[in-house]
């Protein structure tokens, strides 16, 4: 059973050339949104037609949130949004407890919270008006349509969750490891080594260096490629590929 991947962005949170990083995820027509930078519809266009795929909001089975950082998050307002107005449903979103707990006082409610209506009336909203929310569990995969979703937290700045998203079983299992944004970890390196296709995050700060990633064995790196690096990121002669905006991958 065949799992893609599109890089729907690559970039960082400072990034003047590229889309903050995010993904879609696709299995026998159905979709993963993981991560939901601004502006959500307009990445969907231009790296899905680059890509070869015509994806919208309403192409995705559901959203996956890593974690709460704007350049991962600055999108949910608009797929909230464009869901309650556009498609009338409620947008299913998929995320740890620690991410959630704060989605909506500390990162909505400021500019979702009170709706005018064209008379002038005021209607007070609440997280279950625009999404419908559904828990990752670290003990155990969580099912969305053919994926099994699998969490583990890194080490960040705010609640993060590395992800493993697996499609069928025995010889046509296939396995995509996500290492979301953290700083360089050796227990979650053999954590994602279960993917067939690993993409890990590399950058500065409280994030991984690029040299710890280079010095791993030549087999896991060729099943790894890079994202989330910072515009300057040489491009050449790299122990690992990088992706780039609108490269599709079958697993």
């Amino acid at each position: 059973m065949p799992l893609e991947v599109i890089a729907l962005g690559v970039g960082d949170a400072f990034s003047a050339e590229h889309y903050s990083s995010c993904l879609a995820v696709g299995c026998d027509g159905a979709w993963l949104l993981i991560d939901c930078p601004h502006p959500i519809r307009k990445i969907l266009r231009e790296s899905g037609r680059a890509a070869g795929v015509d994806l919208d909001v309403a192409s995705f089975t559901a959203c996956v949130v890593t974690h709460l950082h704007a350049d991962h998050a600055s999108g949910l307002e608009g797929l909230g949004y464009f869901s309650f107005f556009a498609l009338r449903r409620p947008a299913r979103l998929i995320a740890h407890p620690a991410v959630t707990a704060r989605l909506w006082d500390g990162h909505l409610a400021a500019g979702m919270e009170d709706l005018m209506s064209p008379g002038g009336d005021v209607a007070r909203r609440g997280l279950d008006d625009y999404f419908a929310i559904e828990a990752l569990d670290e003990a155990r995969a969580v099912e969305v349509g053919p994926f099994r979703i699998e969490c583990r937290r890194t080490i960040h700045h705010v609640p993060t969750t590395a992800l493993r998203i697996t499609v069928g079983d025995g010889a046509t299992r296939r396995c995509l490891a996500y290492s979301a944004d953290t700083a360089f970890d050796p227990t979650l390196i053999e954590w994602l080594s279960a993917g067939d296709l690993i993409i890990h995050e590399t950058n500065l700060g409280v994030h991984t260096p690029y040299e710890s990633l280079a010095a791993l064995p030549e087999p896991l790196r060729a099943r790894m490629r890079l994202i989330h690096y910072p515009d300057e990121f040489p491009r050449e002669d790299r122990a690992i590929r990088l992706l780039h905006q609108g490269d599709r991958i079958v697993v």
